[in-house]
């Protein structure tokens, strides 16, 4: 290995770290997935520390779908398929992806002492409590706590996360794994509010730099994680 090769590798490999850590603190990260893939930023938080603040920074700084992002055990514990398996429509028969083989998604929710599901206080308790119920899985009434449609997208990741997957919902729970953390993470994707397309990873970078944030590859946590 080069220098430069080394050098470049130690750098990703602490950057990752202080994503792990920032992610500890229950402070919001943002991962590019990869230019040949969506080619998106997003903002990514620990789901439990989610506040209404959070959400009022995802939808001011960012503008994409706030999601959840779910290990699959935890989906499998709360019988919560992949939303394409189950609609009986032929809009889901052919779920052409120019970026994979399938979606992440699953079911939307609101947790059941929310009222509308929408406003930040309402989302913010649906992601709080999802954290909660993925912590413990075994101890949840999914559909006493939970019900469906709601204002919170659910995703579900694939088994093996980055050995199967490299999408932000994998890379997310992969993170999270690493910092020790219930495996419900949510995410986010920053948009440009020039044009309306994804954020440049550049303009992403920017962002992290005046915010205090860490930026992360996905590549590096592939890497360091995979």
């Amino acid at each position: 290995m080069t220098g430069d090769a080394s050098t470049s590798t130690a750098t990703a490999t602490a950057t990752v770290d202080r994503a792990v850590d920032a992610l500890r603190r229950g402070d919001p990260i943002l991962v590019h997935d990869a230019a040949d893939r969506e080619g998106e930023v997003d903002v990514v938080y620990p789901a439990g520390a989610v506040t209404p603040d959070a959400v009022a920074r995802m939808r001011n700084d960012a503008g994409g779908l706030v999601c959840v992002a779910l290990a699959d055990a935890v989906a499998v514990a709360f019988d919560l398929p992949y939303v394409q398996d189950v609609i009986d429509h032929p809009a889901a028969a052919d779920h052409d992806l120019g970026y994979d083989e399938r979606s992440s998604f699953s079911f939307t929710v609101n947790h059941r002492d929310t009222y509308t599901g929408i406003t930040d206080e309402d989302r913010a308790l649906t992601i709080t409590e999802l954290a909660a119920a993925a912590a413990a899985p075994e101890e949840t009434d999914f559909a006493g706590e939970f019900r469906a449609p709601g204002h919170v997208h659910v995703l579900r990741a694939a088994p093996d996360l980055l050995a199967d997957r490299k999408g932000h919902t994998e890379l997310a729970v992969a993170l999270a794994d690493a910092a020790d953390l219930p495996p419900a993470m949510v995410v986010c994707e920053m948009l440009d509010d020039e044009g309306g397309a994804a954020l440049s990873p550049a303009a992403a970078r920017a962002y992290a730099d005046r915010e205090g944030l860490v930026y992360v590859e996905g590549s590096a946590v592939v890497e360091r994680l995979g």
